[in-house]
């Protein structure tokens, strides 16, 4: 099994990279497009800008390589919000693999954004096999709000999409390398039983 993080150049690159080698999972971190291409997953992490994100991939000559592959694909943070259409966070167009548009937080008082922190999501789908109410880390100031394509929910001043999938792409918004016993779990579960 070939495992490879897409080099987007963000900080939680290598605290990924950690959380598979600690599972038993080789895994490379690359913007080489022949390596990824080799892989049979791939991970799209992201921390930032939707433009941050959308300008390096761009410069990177891989929005192409993204936007076509056939191999299990898993965004985490940025790297969910920027698989839909568009972010509102500086207006921005992102990859179009799912539609939905990315959204600021509804601010409601007694809720601090960013949303920063461990909340407990709902989910069937078998990407959270045995997962169901367990809690993950999430910081991020702009959500998705749920839709057909969200396989998993969380409330924090509303609810909103943990996660979303469609075909061959699956993201989800919290940071399963920074959620202990659950984000292993979670990441055990996508490489090994998803696609």
């Amino acid at each position: 099994m070939r495992l490879c993080i897409i080099d987007t150049g963000c900080a939680n690159l290598a605290s990924l990279k950690f959380a598979c080698d600690r599972l038993g999972f080789k895994t490379s971190i690359s913007k080489d497009l022949q390596e990824l291409q080799r892989a049979d997953k791939l991970f799209l992490p992201g921390v930032g800008t939707a433009q941050n994100a959308m300008n390096s991939l761009k410069k990177l000559d891989l929005l192409s390589f993204i936007k076509d592959t056939k191999k299990p694909l898993l965004g985490i943070c940025l790297g969910m919000q920027i698989l839909g259409l568009f972010s509102e966070e500086l207006e921005q167009e992102t990859l179009g693999l799912i539609e939905f548009t990315t959204k600021k937080f509804i601010e409601k008082e007694g809720f601090c954004l960013p949303h920063m922190g461990w909340n407990n999501i709902k989910s069937t789908h078998p990407l959270f096999k045995d997962l169901d109410g367990a809690y993950f880390y999430f910081v991020h100031s702009f959500c998705v709000d749920l839709n057909k394509y969200s396989i998993a929910s969380c409330e924090y001043s509303q609810n909103f999409s943990a996660a979303v999938a469609k075909n061959n792409f699956y993201g989800v918004q919290f940071h399963p390398e920074r959620s202990d016993e659950a984000g292993e779990l979670l990441l055990k579960n996508f490489i090994k039983d998803i696609g």
